[in-house]
């Protein structure tokens, strides 16, 4: 049976025109397209972008909104170390900032919990904010009260630790991520947030000679230990993540301090306890716990300084990132990039 071939079809008043191959847009490179002479409702497939586009009269647009999941990683800022009312006590170490995530099923929300990635809008226009939490304040003698760390936020919010226990106040006032640990005098570590982190150890009681030890501050991946007589409990250990391409691990809390020996800061940047010293502070950028303090005869040593948080997008390589007011690197890795944002408070969008 023989065909008719024909190089243009005529569409005729009141008929339908039926063809058995697909239709295939006229295709331009972006440079192409950019040099026709394009009226309005001109439309082409930009081999460039692998996007049908189409002319509005004034310019080229997209015939439909781009979007893309991306997975993220949300670390706040670790809480600050206890606080002494008088020399010789051990201060409680401070919870790790909370952390929530989606990345690889790796069960990364802190408490044993997990979310699911995010569906971005990639027009250019459409904005996320982003906020990294700052580390807590340390307390002291002369200075104050240890403090909770800052939220961090991309879309959804993570809550920063607690400050470590401290004299006459096991902290039951100060919500946060994850628990921090009592005080030796005050002995009750603090339970975290159960999405976001795990509970403080508990203190001991100080003896005739103040030989005693606070709690450990809780981490993202398990509470804090007690304390055992003049040694301070150690930080609850924080969560590995491979969002960046390799394992690395956050959110762990701090060390008590402790008459004999300081607790251990947890896996994850939380501070180490001090024994007759200050408290240490927890590692920036992942979201640490501070390290408790044991005061000497003389005075009251300082506790640490929280770590402060960070927040970790992982998307498709196709998209490009745009940011207002933070500090933040992209890499690449396999088929997508990962944007790391170290501080700053903004927004994000991607074209």
């Amino acid at each position: 049976m023989s065909r008719l071939k024909v190089d243009n079809i005529e569409t005729r008043s009141g008929n339908n025109v039926a063809m058995d191959n697909s239709l295939q847009l006229k295709s331009y490179t972006t440079a192409e397209r950019d040099a026709l002479t394009s009226v309005a409702g001109d439309t082409i497939f930009n081999s460039t972008d692998s996007k049908i586009q189409f002319y509005d009269g004034s310019s080229w647009q997209d015939t439909a909104t781009p979007t893309f999941s991306a997975d993220y990683l949300i670390v706040a800022g670790g809480g600050g170390g206890g606080y002494s009312a008088q020399a010789r006590l051990a201060m409680g170490g401070a919870g790790a900032g909370g952390l929530i995530g989606s990345y690889n099923n790796e069960g990364t929300g802190g408490g044993g919990s997990s979310l699911d990635s995010i569906t971005i809008i990639a027009d250019g226009t459409t904005t996320y904010p982003v906020t990294i939490g700052a580390g807590g304040s340390g307390g002291n003698l002369s200075g104050g009260l240890g403090t909770n760390g800052g939220k961090s936020q991309f879309v959804l919010l993570a809550s920063g630790g607690m400050p470590g226990g401290y004299r006459y106040d096991n902290n039951g006032k100060y919500p946060g991520g994850s628990g921090g640990g009592g005080a030796s005098s005050n002995n009750n570590g603090m339970g975290g947030l159960p999405e976001e982190g795990y509970a403080g150890g508990n203190g001991v009681n100080y003896t005739g000679n103040f030989d005693c030890g606070g709690g450990g501050g809780g981490g993202a991946g398990g509470n804090g230990t007690n304390a055992s007589g003049g040694t301070g409990g150690n930080g609850g250990s924080g969560l590995a993540s491979t969002i960046t391409g390799s394992s690395v691990t956050y959110a762990g809390g701090g060390g008590a301090g402790g008459g004999t020996t300081g607790g251990s800061g947890g896996s994850g940047g939380g501070g180490a306890g001090g024994s007759n010293a200050n408290g240490n502070n927890g590692t920036a950028n992942t979201g640490g716990g501070a390290g408790g303090s044991f005061g000497s005869t003389s005075g009251s040593r300082p506790s640490g300084n929280g770590g402060s948080g960070v927040v970790i997008i992982r998307y498709p390589s196709d998209y490009t990132i745009s940011q207002t007011g933070l500090t933040l690197t992209t890499a690449t890795d396999g088929s997508d990039k990962v944007t790391t944002i170290t501080a700053g408070t903004g927004t994000v969008s991607w074209s």
